[in-house]
């Protein structure tokens, strides 16, 4: 088994949970198995899971763009950003305006500073930062950049302001939520929040709990080369998938993605013209070098 399981994450599960799922499937076989990107018991949506070889991807796909439809209420709070405590609600605070609230959107597109949540799984001091937070700790995040695509709104009717956001890995929703209210003089603590796509896997073709259930996974299996299609790429041939099995490099190639990203790339997917992923490469002198191989299909 070589490949990526699209799920649909419910609401309650937690990303260890579903994965115990897919673990329970295997029981008896020794495949290996990675998710790509944790969601909080309280959001939903796609959770990619690499099976067999596929499970060395994660990184890789962790590189990939990700949305998310996001829920807002205004004017309210809670220490974790989110519903897990109960709001405190501020009716003396000002109503924005949609045209406000579209500006402040505007502003924190791009690359942008973040300060993350206290209530996160990053390491403060080699200590988990959510932790710390629920012994009653004051913990000082330390602020990252992040790639913040696209904000648009979706719905407005004070207090409930609905998001649809397009960002890079490693962006906190309920933090960029928390900013746009910031932004316009209130507060805001998330209410829901749906990942609605992984780079190439959207949760209109994600499968669900009942269907990791029920269905022979290898049905529900998706093509390894599906999770790096943002890595620039070189189609290979038998005899360099020889090669590459054997741990040898290729020749100077140029990728057949071009232009500023393939430049800036570390990485390039060898795949064969039946768009199976052999190896992930890096360059070393004039030449692509195999860093993760994988077996012949």
């Amino acid at each position: 088994m070589f490949g990526f399981l699209n799920c649909n994450k419910p609401v309650g599960f937690s990303s260890r949970d579903l994965v115990n799922v897919v673990q329970g499937r295997l029981r008896g076989r020794k495949v290996k198995v990675g998710h790509c990107g944790t969601l909080d018991p309280l959001a939903s949506g796609v959770l990619v899971v690499g099976v067999g070889p596929a499970a060395k991807l994660v990184p890789f796909v962790h590189e990939s763009s990700k949305s998310y439809r996001a829920t807002f209420r205004l004017g309210a709070e809670s220490p974790t950003g989110d519903l897990e405590h109960e709001p405190t609600v501020y009716p003396d605070h000002p109503v924005p305006t949609l045209e406000s609230l579209a500006a402040a959107c505007s502003r924190l597109t791009g690359l942008i500073e973040q300060i993350p949540p206290a209530y996160s799984a990053i390491k403060v001091d080699g200590k988990r930062a959510y932790k710390m937070a629920r012994q009653g700790h004051d913990v000082a995040m330390p602020t990252r950049t992040v790639q913040v695509d696209a904000i648009e709104i979706l719905a407005y009717d004070y207090p409930d302001l609905q998001l649809m956001i397009t960002c890079g890995t490693g962006t906190y929703i309920r933090t960029l939520g928390m900013d746009v209210a910031k932004a316009v003089g209130t507060v805001a603590v998330m209410t829901s929040l749906v990942r609605t796509r992984v780079g190439e896997f959207s949760i209109s073709d994600a499968v669900s709990l009942q269907q990791l259930r029920e269905n022979e996974l290898e049905s529900l299996l998706l093509p390894a080369a599906l999770g790096v299609s943002h890595l620039p790429r070189l189609t290979v041939n038998p005899e360099d998938c020889k090669r590459l099995s054997n741990g040898l490099c290729l020749g100077d190639r140029n990728p057949e993605s071009t232009g500023a990203a393939a430049a800036r790339a570390e990485h390039v997917a060898a795949v064969t013209d039946t768009g199976h992923l052999k190896a992930i490469l890096v360059q070393k002198r004039s030449a692509w070098c195999p860093k993760r191989v994988f077996p012949d299909k």
